[in-house]
């Protein structure tokens, strides 16, 4: 299975595609955005594999000095018109757009820049002080947004299903932290990895969404994509994309398991991630506050600290986790009770 990384998978595209309650548009829409979806994967697989083979050299790679006061890496912005060609169009000044896409997009991405610095101190994406690009306004009514190993595309979504992309602030967190796992961990979008790729997008996906809110882990809702269900998804019911808290969850668009058992790594990333995503948000939930404070910083020095380990199963990762809830907190065992407990009660 290649990475696809991309926050809606093909099989909702394709349920879409074939539902007869939608317009003969609406259904060629989504035919054209998993053709779409199909073809990106090649280049997703080709960066990745590049950053792999770097970040994997027996030297290491000199750092580049972080400027002093720290500035938020730069970030541009383009403008694809509907068309298919990437980055697009350049956009001068997206932080005053009159365009609410445009805008949106770079005010979100330096967001994240600025959660993943101030909560972690990382230096963008790569942690390297890495241009943070991202090209909107991608395709004809295009169901989907996605990291392609060096950039974020979102499509401005068919108005009925889903809607613009960039609506999601979960959602850009969701793709970037791609990055940061492509940049680190190195996970592989296959087996149990591609299920661990999925998850931590999604948990600093729903952190950085949390973290703009000022929610505490009792007040967020711990939904993925919520607010770019369309008019029509919510007429039938729908409220997400996923429900990180009760990923079987029917009103979510891709239910998942929420119990861990041998094959699960067989599953598409999408649905296989709903493991580890309930055991972080277990795990928040018992430690109280806010999720980026102390659960958050056990999975990203999980996610960050010790190299790539692209086959890395789920059961390493809880064991690393559980480890980290010790090493990082040696005075406080309820932070290692919290973490041990949620990956048990998920069969890990």
């Amino acid at each position: 299975m290649t990475c696809t990384c991309f926050i809606i998978p093909d099989d909702v595209l394709k349920r879409f595609a074939a539902d007869p309650d939608l317009s003969a548009e609406l259904r060629q829409s989504f035919h054209h955005s998993v053709e779409i979806s199909q073809k990106t994967r090649a280049v997703r697989d080709q960066n990745a594999a590049l950053t792999l083979s770097t970040i994997s050299l027996p030297f290491p790679i000199p750092p580049i000095p972080i400027p002093r006061p720290h500035r938020l890496p730069a970030g541009q912005v383009f403008d694809c018109h509907t068309g298919t060609t990437l980055p697009g169009t350049p956009v001068a000044n997206p932080g005053t757009s009159a365009d609410a896409t445009i805008k949106r997009a770079y005010v979100e991405e330096e967001s994240v820049a600025k959660f993943y610095w101030n909560v972690f101190k990382r230096d963008s994406i790569d942690g390297h002080h890495m241009t943070l690009i991202s090209s909107v306004h991608y395709g004809v009514k295009y169901n989907n947004a996605f990291w392609n190993g060096t950039q974020m595309t979102y499509g401005d979504g068919d108005g009925q299903v889903f809607v613009d992309f960039t609506l999601g602030d979960d959602v850009i967190g969701h793709e970037l932290t791609h990055g940061v796992t492509q940049h680190s961990l190195a996970l592989n979008y296959s087996g149990e990895a591609g299920g661990l790729n999925e998850s931590m997008s999604d948990v600093f996906g729903s952190m950085f969404r949390q973290w703009e809110k000022s929610q505490t882990v009792l007040t967020a809702d711990w939904l993925i994509g919520a607010d770019i269900m369309g008019p029509m998804s919510k007429q039938k019911g729908y409220t997400c994309l996923r429900n990180m808290a009760n990923p079987k969850d029917t009103h979510a668009l891709a239910p998942q398991p929420d119990h861990y058992y041998p094959g699960i790594g067989n599953l598409d990333p999408h649905y296989s991630s709903g493991v580890p995503n309930l055991a972080f948000t277990r795990a928040a939930k018992k430690i109280g506050g806010h999720s980026w404070e102390k659960a958050g910083h056990v999975w990203y020095k999980a996610l960050t600290g010790f190299g790539p380990s692209p086959n890395m199963t789920m059961s390493q990762f809880a064991a690393r986790t559980r480890s980290l809830a010790t090493s990082m907190y040696p005075n406080d065992a309820s932070i290692h009770t919290a973490v041990d407990s949620a990956w048990t009660s998920v069969g890990l």
